[in-house]
């Protein structure tokens, strides 16, 4: 039964973490497009959380994931890690969404994908567009 109890100390101790701040919590995604056009391997997808609260500042990113396609084709799956100490629940979330292909940009959210708060999901499936040429 000691054992057993100081394992549980251990572990709730480790759950508590060492600085004493919010456990990271993750906003999850899909990136997909319509157009029927095969992605290099080289090509760069960058999903981003970010506060789009103020309308006269840039959006502050809270939290990133980029990955190579490396021959992968859409959907791609995404999960991105945040300190949800940093949410305050009067403000406005997004997770945007954008393809690269050496270095110039192929697709990209034009919509607004809410998260976090006010009433929005904690997961979302976005739909990309075509920018420019082919």
């Amino acid at each position: 039964m000691r054992i057993a109890a100081a394992s549980i100390g251990v572990v709730l101790a480790m759950l508590a973490g060492c600085g004493g701040g919010s456990a990271p919590a993750k906003v999850t995604a899909t990136v997909s497009y319509r157009e029927r056009s095969a992605l290099p391997p080289t090509a760069l997808i960058k999903v981003q959380l970010v506060d789009v609260s103020r309308a006269d500042a840039p959006a502050m990113v809270l939290g990133e994931q980029v990955l190579q396609a490396e021959g992968r084709q859409v959907p791609f799956a995404f999960v991105i890690p945040y300190d949800p100490a940093t949410i305050e629940a009067s403000h406005t979330y997004a997770v945007q969404a954008r393809i690269e292909v050496d270095g110039a940009l192929r697709f990209i959210n034009d919509q607004r994908y809410a998260v976090l708060t006010r009433g929005a999901p904690s997961h979302v499936d976005m739909v990309l567009k075509g920018v420019g040429g082919s």
